[in-house]
């Protein structure tokens, strides 16, 4: 199985934009800038994507997972917060952190838990990233 997306750029870095598209065309020449990546300008960037990209695959790999268990979740949430720093002179995604919360009749706290490592263990897009990932899990009554 293989996904695409490409990217446009147009000028240099500062002044310069640029479009995201995606195979599946959710995104179509979507825009991205210095400004969207670097300050608060309209449009999209790469760590956004990166973090959208991560808190989907860790919330469909727990339903998974949650699924061979015997438990059907009524809600799963995740939040992705990617930290980008200088590191040596070089842009760095040094960080992300998940904030999963979930609603699953029937499960306690340590199978939850349990369960929710082992998804963001392996997660293919945490298995990709090579920053330092971290798990915040709340079960909601």
């Amino acid at each position: 199985m293989k996904r695409t997306a490409s990217a446009v750029w147009n000028g240099d870095l500062k002044k310069g934009k640029g479009t995201i598209s995606t195979q599946s065309g959710v995104l179509k020449q979507t825009q991205y800038s210095f400004s969207t990546r670097f300050e608060n300008g309209i449009g999209t960037n790469p760590e956004e994507l990166i973090a959208a990209a991560h808190a989907g695959c860790l919330t469909m790999a727990f339903s998974a997972l949650l699924g061979a268990a015997g438990f059907t979740p009524d809600e799963l949430t995740t939040q992705a917060t990617l930290n980008l720093e200088q590191v040596d002179g070089n842009w760095t995604i040094t960080a992300i952190h998940l904030d999963l919360k979930g609603r699953v009749p029937g499960i306690d706290r340590a199978k939850f838990d349990e369960i929710a490592d082992k998804a963001k263990a392996e997660c293919p897009v945490s298995r990709v990233l090579k920053a330092e990932i971290s798990l915040t899990k709340n079960l909601e009554a």
